[in-house]
This record gives C-alpha cells, sequence and structure tokens, in this order.
C-alpha cells in the first residue's frame, strides 16, 4: 500500500448543496461539505439525522435528489458505485462464508482481473499484515472471532487502493471492550495507508478518539464542523454541547464587564464572568455552558471563588463573589475515576459535576445528600450558545 498522501490539505470529497429526499421527508437538507485528502473524517449523530444517507450517496448506493457529488474533482453524482473509486466497510461486514480469508480479501483484486496469482498473493498477505491477522488466510469467516471479521472486512476494502474507504458504523457489532480496541486499530490503519477515511457514527466518545474532524450532524444538515477539541470545547448550539458529552447551561443576559470579560447574570441571580469574544454575533437569548469536569467544588464556606485576572467588577464588586453557584447536593453517584455530584441551585436548575476520586476518603462520597456547596471554575472554560441556534447556514 502507498503511505501517507503527501497532499493531504487537497479537497478528496466535496459535497455542494446536496439534498435527499424520500418522498416528503427531507433527510439530508442543502448539506455543504469538504473532506481533504488523507484525513479521518467521521460524520457524527443520532439515528435519523442524515449521516448514513449521505455517506450511501457520497459511495453512490443513493441517488441525490439534487446537489453536486465531486471526487478528486470529478462529477460522480450520477456515476454508480463501481465507477467510483470508493470502497465501503458495513457494520455486518458480509463476508462471503463459503471463502476462505484469503479468498475474501482477495475477491476485489480476482473481480478486477489483471494480475498474476503471485502478486495477488503478496498483495492479500500485505494486507493481513497491515490488519494483523498474518496466517489467517485458510479459515473461514465462522472461525474467526467478530473483531477479526472486522479486520478481514477492511482488508477487503482496502486491498484496491481506494480513494476514500466509507465506513458506516462498522464497530456497533462489538463488545464495548473490543470497540475501543478497534478504534486505536483503525487509526493506526488509516494513518499507515493514508487513505482518506469517512466514518459514520452515532458514538461521540468514538468519534472523537480517532476523528481529524468531525462534523456533528442534525435533522439533515451538520450544526459545527472542527476538531474534535474544538467541538469539546467551544459548542456552538445547545445540541452539539449536549451530545458531546454533558453540558451545563444556565440562561442569562449580559450585564457590563470586569476584568476584560463580559459578566453574565444568570437565572438565580449569579454573576459569571465569560471571553467577550464568544457574545459576539449573538441576538437574542442565549446560554452560558460549562462542562461537569471543569467545576470545582467545596462546601458553602470555603473559598472557592473563581480564577482569574484580579480587579474590581461593576460597582466596586470583588472578583471573589464572581464565578461562583450556590447550591444543594441532590445525588452522588460513584462512577470509578470520578464521582458525579448533582446540584440543585437557588433558582431549581440542576447541575452535574465530576471530581476525581483522588481525595475520596475510605468512607465513601467527599459530600453527600444534602450539603450545602458552592461552585466555581475559571472563566475561560465557560462557552456561549444561542438558545434558539440552529446550526450554521450551509446555502
Amino acid at each position: 500500500m502507498p503511505g501517507p498522501d503527501a497532499r493531504p490539505a487537497e479537497v478528496e470529497v466535496r459535497l455542494v448543496d446536496v439534498t435527499k429526499r424520500f418522498g416528503d421527508v427531507v433527510a439530508v437538507d442543502r448539506v455543504n461539505l469538504e473532506v481533504r485528502g488523507g484525513e479521518f473524517f467521521s460524520l457524527l449523530g443520532p439515528s435519523g439525522c442524515g449521516k448514513t444517507t449521505t455517506l450511501r450517496m457520497i459511495g453512490g448506493f443513493e441517488e441525490a435528489t439534487s446537489g453536486l457529488i465531486e471526487l478528486r474533482g470529478q462529477d460522480v453524482t450520477w456515476l454508480p458505485p463501481y465507477q467510483r473509486n470508493v470502497n465501503t466497510v458495513f457494520q455486518n461486514y458480509a463476508l462471503f462464508p463459503h471463502l476462505t480469508v484469503f479468498e475474501n480479501v482477495a475477491f476485489g483484486l480476482r473481480r478486477k482481473g489483471g494480475l498474476e496469482a503471485k502478486e495477488i498473493k503478496r498483495r492479500v498477505e500485505e494486507m493481513l499484515d497491515l490488519v494483523e491477522l498474518p496466517g489467517f488466510g485458510k479459515r473461514k469467516p465462522n472461525q474467526i472471532s467478530g473483531g477479526q471479521a472486522q479486520r478481514v472486512a477492511l482488508a477487503r476494502a482496502l486491498i484496491n487502493r481506494p480513494a476514500v474507504l466509507l465506513l458506516d458504523e462498522p464497530l456497533g457489532a462489538l463488545d464495548l471492550k473490543l470497540r475501543k480496541q478497534m478504534q486505536v486499530e483503525l487509526k493506526r490503519i488509516q494513518h499507515e495507508v493514508g487513505v482518506t477515511f469517512i466514518y459514520v457514527t452515532h458514538d461521540q466518545e468514538e468519534a472523537m478518539t480517532m476523528s481529524d474532524r468531525i462534523a456533528v450532524m442534525n435533522r439533515g444538515r451538520y450544526e459545527q464542523l472542527g476538531e474534535p477539541e474544538e467541538l469539546y470545547e467551544r459548542p456552538r448550539t445547545r445540541f452539539v454541547a449536549g451530545f458531546l458529552g454533558v453540558s451545563n447551561l444556565l440562561g442569562g443576559s449580559r450585564e457590563g464587564s470586569a476584568d476584560g470579560y463580559a459578566v453574565v447574570r444568570v437565572t438565580d441571580g449569579s454573576r459569571l464572568r465569560v471571553q467577550s469574544a464568544l457574545l459576539q454575533g449573538i441576538e437574542g437569548s442565549f446560554e452560558i455552558g460549562v462542562r461537569p469536569e471543569k467545576i470545582r467544588i467545596g462546601t458553602g464556606g470555603e473559598g472557592t471563588g473563581g480564577e482569574g485576572p484580579g480587579g474590581e467588577g461593576p460597582g466596586g464588586e470583588a472578583p471573589g463573589e464572581l464565578d461562583q453557584l450556590e447550591g444543594t447536593i441532590a445525588d452522588a453517584s460513584y462512577l470509578g475515576v470520578s464521582t458525579q455530584y448533582i446540584v440543585e441551585l437557588r433558582s431549581g436548575e440542576r447541575v452535574s459535576v465530576y471530581e476525581q476520586n483522588v481525595e475520596r476518603t475510605v468512607h465513601g462520597s467527599l459530600h453527600t445528600s444534602g450539603d450545602r456547596v458552592r461552585l466555581a471554575w475559571a472563566p475561560d472554560h465557560a462557552f456561549v450558545v444561542a438558545s434558539d441556534a440552529a446550526g450554521p447556514d450551509q446555502t
């Protein structure tokens, strides 16, 4: 197989105003998308969001109702699958039960024709080495495990050296431990062969682990596209904030500034700081968000004031009185590496907090139900989403 693409910045796949309708149902709604050569790109979203339909249109298994699909600059919108330089790995693998592993992998080469038996043997063995299945060639599909079958399907799809490999939730049938192992293996294989991978999944951890970039889809469109860290730390819509992990969202209104930050007053009357740039371009109502693991939790009387530059806020208010929420522990759940606390604020809203079990006592939680606590976090860890955000305009 060739090494990683020497020009990874080039566009491998381009979608322009691609729409798919099934009768009156719009499954994919005017999507514009560019996938770069050599990257691991994921379409992430819940069932029915349009991610698999988008993948199938790229592969030629579904015809677009309208729009343009390009592969390496060539218009392939109306070409059948066998005329597109792509291959697909499905969740059910579809290995031929009557053929050996070797013949399953060699199937595409034999169908294509033009290669001598010696060259076929060399390339099949090369692929089996790549997926770490050397010596498995003589086995039948019923003699290998689910994880091994997934690797065989991957080898079969890669052996014809496609420009793009499409993967439709290929790990969905595996158990959790094996699925995590295969996430690492898929990323390793993709890096070694340099083929562009477009991966469909509803599992946010899976997408975050493997992807260079992710398009988070909802209702036929993507709400945000970016690198995993950007999507997690700076979600732009309520949907993205909630789908990628857990987010605490509190409705607020802007109320001046302090120490170079915008000050937001939330429902329970507390005043929180956020980077001023995050409020630019937001019209109407908005919510301030923070991830549960960013929050520090202490008993009500402890100094858990917000971090950040010194100085006084509006009206001479000391910064220690900013960036704090007060509440009561409603529930504490032991999760192994951390404890999850549900804290009820004075407004009645509930906030999730994850606290690492580094200082956990042998007697149980550091905090228990009914405890009065104070929550705080660094203002740079907060993000902002518009309450009525519906994702970026893709037209």
